[in-house]
């Protein structure tokens, strides 16, 4: 049995982030990582304005400049009979250094994060270990048991638990947590298709005819997503490959003539899914991030909402975690930060589904018979108005500053 301040489950991005601003304000905190390695396709790469930020005042930007990566300034659709790109979102209008959107593969991020937050001696980082139940004394969390890869197991108890470990949560077991669902409409496949010089750049997409899909320029291939009615992924692999690759010439005509998707193993499936806990704690345990509130794909904001969780929870916690008492006010003043911002998101998301998902996969909207609808008009219009899409994108509508002890 080994004991630390704090226990944190999970390595993703909340994860990581919190340890390393924890650790960087003395608290001892551990992390415990079911996997080997960060090395996942297809996760969430979106590194935002308000990431970017955060990765300032922790002293860390020039090291993130020199990770490979892709800027994404602008969103656009094809509307109308001459397929004219119609841009939704400018990040250039947006003020100070950072107007875009870095494309970064996730497990590059994960690696740098890591790395700066092993430079503290307060922080330990356990990979191939997975937590697979809570030590539970007198109704309240007191840490974890866990297995590592090679079959060892063990205990790590802990004055807070913080649970980051995704939608497949190991607090989602524990009834008194609650769960509300929203049903989703759609679900992702993932895939590459190659990207010559000339072909559009930033983040392009398409629908119409029951289809909907989506480049994002990385570069030398575009990062695709085809939104599928929900559960049809089985009965699209059994169709043959050529139909669903003459879906996407017919969706982006520059496409012709190139060779594309050559087996349904390069096409991952995302199982979309939003939902939201609702409590996000209970005595010595604290949900952040898709822990707390599964997301959809919308926006691609998931990652950006889960980090800014984690700079809230290290705001709120560094010093009852440094004088060694946590109360239920002091996790529950998390949930009340942080609801409201993440039920705004989830709203605007379910809005997105049921204006725009299900009507396109529906075969009721094609962008090719329509003109620009009024908001996308005004963003055309009048410059000041260009501001509020980017900015919305960007920052949402809470921006949450980490604690002064992990400036650097």
């Amino acid at each position: 049995m080994s004991r630390t301040t704090c226990c944190v489950i999970g390595g993703g991005p909340a994860g990581i982030v919190l340890g390393l601003l924890l650790a960087r304000c003395g608290v001892e905190v551990t992390v415990l990582e079911k996997h080997g390695d960060f090395l996942r396709d297809f996760r969430g790469d979106t590194v935002h304005p308000s990431t970017l930020e955060l990765l300032e005042d922790l002293g860390l930007s020039e090291r993130f400049s020199r990770l490979p990566q892709r800027r994404v300034d602008r969103v656009r659709l094809p509307l109308g009979q001459d397929g004219r790109l119609v841009t939704l979102a400018d990040f250039s209008h947006l003020h100070g250094t950072y107007d875009h959107i870095a494309m970064v593969p996730q497990w590059d991020l994960l690696d740098l994060l890591v790395d700066a937050a092993s430079e503290e001696p307060s922080f330990t980082l356990r990979m191939n270990t997975e937590a697979t139940s809570f030590i539970e004394e007198g109704g309240r969390i007191n840490g974890v048991r866990y297995r590592t890869a090679e079959g060892e197991t063990g205990e790590i108890r802990a004055l807070v638990t913080v649970a980051c470990d995704g939608r497949n949560s190991l607090a989602r077991g524990l009834p008194r947590l609650g769960l509300r669902d929203f049903s989703t409409p759609m679900d992702v496949q993932w895939f590459r298709l190659p990207r010559h010089e000339g072909d559009p750049s930033g983040a392009v997409g398409q629908f119409g005819q029951g289809r909907f899909g989506i480049l994002i320029d990385r570069g030398d291939y575009y990062q695709a997503a085809a939104i599928i009615p929900k559960g049809t992924d089985t009965e699209n692999r059994s169709r043959p490959l050529q139909e669903f690759n003459d879906t996407l010439i017919r969706q982006f005509p520059w496409f012709e003539g190139r060779e594309l998707v050559s087996s349904w193993d390069d096409v991952k499936l995302l199982d979309v899914r939003m939902d939201r806990l609702r409590r996000w704690h209970t005595p010595g345990l604290l949900c952040i991030g898709d822990a707390a509130h599964a997301m959809s794909p919308v926006g691609g904001v998931g990652i950006n909402l889960a980090i800014q969780d984690a700079v809230a929870t290290a705001r709120h916690l560094e010093g009852p975690l440094r004088r060694g008492r946590v109360t239920r006010a002091d996790v529950a003043a998390i949930q009340r930060r942080r609801l409201p911002i993440t039920t705004l998101i989830q709203g605007l998301q379910h809005l997105a589904h049921h204006r725009l998902m299900i009507p396109a996969l529906e075969g009721r909207l094609d962008l090719r018979s329509m003109e620009p609808p009024l908001p996308l008009r005004l963003v055309e219009r009048m410059p000041w108005f260009r501001r509020v899409p980017p900015y919305v994108l960007a920052y949402g509508a809470q921006r949450e500053h980490p604690p002064t002890g992990a400036l650097r």
